[in-house]
């Protein structure tokens, strides 16, 4: 009859010392508990999140952020997110924008394609470009830099040559994104209170949330209005895990500090 060895820990927790046990027959019987347990162990491990060396709380971090910058109250606090974009099957720049808890100011060029009492409209409402077929070439030349971009329906088919232009910039007027509408005043107000949020090349978000001397619950509020617009644009580019790799938070001249559990 044919044996095998079968080794084993001479004692309970020891990997040092070792023991031989023949098993007649050459097949040993290892428990299906044994296998089960361990192949749990192993998925837990696996499921569980690795905080980055340092890795804070965000009250933690705020805190250490607010005394590192306590003679520089107006400093801003920002935050970075960097994601993963190898688990997008089409990876395009983030761009997407937020209505913040407490709103922070940003400088935007407006460009209103519209003629007549609407490019009038426009212009009233704060638009500094407004034009019709004219803007139109103006813009296929590159003459014209700008932050958002608005159509009227009657210039929209006009409008529509410019998409290999405006479209891998996400400025392409559309009516999914009410951008192409009558109401030109309405949604140039709600496109100027509208906070900016866009990643660069390296699929990396760099964003303001708030000034050193804000309340806690303003800027913790604004990081989780931009947190929560990334989970969905994480499900409108059909990521199901893993596509926001880290989060650290950073001030002026304060060090940057990864977070926990945003992994």
């Amino acid at each position: 009859m044919s044996s095998i060895l079968i080794k084993r820990a001479a004692a309970a927790g020891s990997t040092s010392a070792v023991s031989w046990t023949a098993i007649a027959g050459g097949a040993a019987y290892i428990p299906h508990q044994t296998f089960l347990s361990s192949h749990r162990q192993y998925a837990t491990a696996k499921k569980a999140p690795q905080s980055l060396p340092g890795a804070m709380t965000f009250t933690d971090a705020l805190s250490v952020l607010k005394a590192k910058e306590v003679s520089k109250p107006n400093h801003l606090i920002e935050v970075h997110i960097q994601t993963n974009t190898k688990v997008e099957k089409h990876s395009q720049p983030i761009r997407t924008s937020v209505l913040l808890q407490k709103p922070i100011k940003q400088d935007f060029v407006v460009l209103v394609f519209a003629e007549g009492k609407q490019a009038e409209e426009a212009r009233a409402s704060g638009a500094q470009i407004v034009g019709g077929l004219e803007l139109v070439k103006e813009v296929e030349d590159g003459k014209h830099k700008f932050d958002k971009c608005i159509s009227t329906p009657g210039m929209y088919p006009s409008v529509t040559r410019l998409a290999r232009i405006l479209g891998p910039k996400g400025l392409m007027p559309t009516t999914k994104k009410g951008t192409v509408t009558e109401d030109i005043s309405g949604v140039i107000k709600a496109q100027t209170a509208a906070f900016d949020v866009r990643g660069d090349k390296n699929g990396v978000v760099h964003t303001t949330i708030g000034k050193v001397n804000w309340d806690q619950t303003d800027i913790e509020g604004n990081y989780q209005i931009i947190m929560d617009q990334m989970k969905i644009l994480a499900q409108e580019r059909f990521v199901k895990k893993d596509w926001i790799k880290n989060v650290y938070i950073s001030s002026t001249q304060g060090p940057g500090i990864p977070l926990i559990n945003n992994l």
